[in-house]
């Protein structure tokens, strides 16, 4: 019999891919069969010919389950399908009858089933299959990714508790991200007041980590709709500071904070190629992840040689440095599955932080 658990989240940006990803990892060190789908797709790519959720994409990609592709995103909310929807021209039955068919097709297949939902409670209501009927529909346990914190947790989880109660679904633990160190403890006492008496257990998960929220070479990339050029080998580094090289060469050199994105002006010839030709140097690289090279001025060619010669990350844009800088500092950093460093960092910190045979004994 295939044992499941339903992720679900306060709203986004709580950890519940990243949580998702961890179980996945720890289940298949006690099951030799572990399986993933995410019923709703509300962010949709193509992979291998498939519109699916991005994801389930990255799952599938991460731990080989290609095969299983069609079935880990059955229902994909794609450009104007909500429209359809209420239009009538999507059957009202259809998302619950191809959700339903995925699971029970996996279940078959697998020992473990990870149940991944899409944002908070309500998402997928649209398509009159929200988080909380899948939890129900699927009969499978809910465990409730939150933020850290103590009041705006138990608000925040109320308000998807009593959605989750209405449709009937089992929500068995609350899972606390993100915490401050030094508070952790401190906030597990007291959100275990508040949910305990009720029969939902409390655990927590990942310490707050600037590297899992900052984000790789690839998907600043992927967000500018801009190749990466230079060492491909570099794509899945981790930008921690996003820096404008506005002062001089020297300065911005001097001043470079560990594994930098540098947004350098394409007038700024001498900066360029003083970065490129430092590259070759571990210290030095390792304090400058890449560079993103903005503005329509071009580059002299010599410059452009060095610059590819170096073999150093950049990405050429043509927007306003200014501009690309906010845009990168209202990123909110997603993991694909290419991100090795971000995979490798959230295995093996789950094996530390997250007590898997706790969270299995209540399925």
């Amino acid at each position: 019999m295939c044992k499941k658990i339903f992720i679900a989240a306060t709203g986004q940006h709580c950890g519940k891919t990243t949580i998702s990803l961890s179980l996945m990892h720890l289940a298949r060190k006690k099951y030799q069969r572990v399986g993933f789908i995410k019923p709703i797709g509300p962010k949709c790519i193509q992979f291998r010919g498939m519109t699916m959720d991005m994801d389930a994409a990255m799952i599938a990609g991460v731990y080989d389950l290609q095969e299983d592709a069609h079935l880990m995103s059955p229902m994909t909310l794609t450009s104007g399908s909500t429209r359809q929807f209420l239009d009538g021209e999507i059957a009202p039955d259809y998302p619950r009858e191809v959700i339903l068919k995925a699971v029970e097709e996996l279940e078959k297949k697998y020992d473990f089933l990870v149940i991944e939902g899409a944002g908070h409670g309500g998402v997928g209501s649209v398509v009159g299959m929200n988080n909380a009927h899948i939890a129900h529909l699927t009969q499978a346990p809910v465990l409730m990714v939150t933020g850290g914190g103590i009041g705006s947790v138990i608000d925040a989880v109320e308000l998807n508790l009593a959605l989750y109660k209405e449709a009937q679904a089992d929500v068995r633990m609350i899972m606390v991200n993100k915490l401050v160190p030094e508070k952790k403890e401190r906030s597990l006492i007291y959100l275990r007041k508040a949910f305990e008496p009720r029969g939902i257990t409390v655990t927590s998960a990942f310490n707050f980590s600037p590297v899992l929220a900052h984000p790789t070479l690839q998907h600043v990339a992927h967000l500018l709709e801009r190749p990466l050029k230079g060492d491909p080998n570099e794509r899945s580094r981790i930008c921690h500071t996003i820096q404008l090289g506005a002062a001089s060469s020297q300065v911005v050199i001097d001043h470079l904070n560990e594994a930098t994105l540098l947004i350098v002006t394409s007038s700024r010839d001498e900066l360029i190629v003083t970065a490129s030709s430092l590259h070759h140097m571990p210290d030095f690289k390792r304090r400058l992840t890449g560079l993103i090279i903005s503005g329509h001025a071009p580059m002299s060619r010599i410059t452009q040689q060095i610059l590819e010669d170096s073999q150093i990350p950049y990405i050429r844009i043509d927007e306003t440095s200014s501009e690309v800088y906010y845009r990168l500092r209202e990123h909110v950093s997603k993991i694909g599955p290419d991100d090795r460093e971000k995979i490798e960092l959230i295995n093996s910190t789950a094996e530390r932080f997250i007590d898997f045979e706790a969270i299995d004994a209540l399925l």
